[in-house]
């Protein structure tokens, strides 16, 4: 939240069905001790959950771009984007909702606490399981492992 009033900041982008359309990443890197990965979830304190870096799509911004943008304002880390993970849809306030995922390994830069999240936590894949807030978040998880694990 930018604490401007609703309807001051850039337009978002919608399809002609009014499905709001919006991109992230499942952000990882190897882990410090060389042993694996680690995967960056985001805490949202407007909804006190854990979750991956997304965001709506400006008008007219590309879905991959867009999700490189998230990353970056949620996290404070640039990435590389790799394979497209699967579409989460749902509804939010009665609206439906596509969010379009990629993997995206970490090159750099640090957090800084903002109005829209708070804290992130670079987790292995069994605690970023466990402390995801919603069931849905698991499918991009598993798809990034199984992307990383692919010869």
């Amino acid at each position: 939240m930018s604490g401007k009033p609703p309807g001051s900041g850039p337009a978002k982008q919608r399809t002609g069905t009014g499905t709001v359309l919006a991109a992230g990443c499942v952000l990882w890197r190897r882990a410090p001790d060389g042993n694996g990965v680690e995967v960056c979830l985001v805490h949202r304190p407007r909804y006190d959950d854990w979750s991956f870096p997304k965001g709506k799509l400006k008008r007219g911004e590309e879905p991959l771009a867009a999700a490189v943008r998230e990353v970056l304002e949620e996290t404070g880390h640039h990435c590389a984007p790799g394979e497209r993970l699967p579409t989460s849809r749902y509804a939010v306030d009665g609206r439906p909702k596509e969010v379009a995922y990629w993997a995206a390994e970490a090159t750099g830069g640090s957090f800084t606490a903002n109005d829209e999240v708070d804290r992130i936590l670079w987790l292995a894949p069994g605690a970023a399981r466990a402390r995801l807030t919603r069931p849905r978040d698991v499918q991009q998880l598993t798809a990034l492992l199984d992307t990383l694990a692919a010869p």
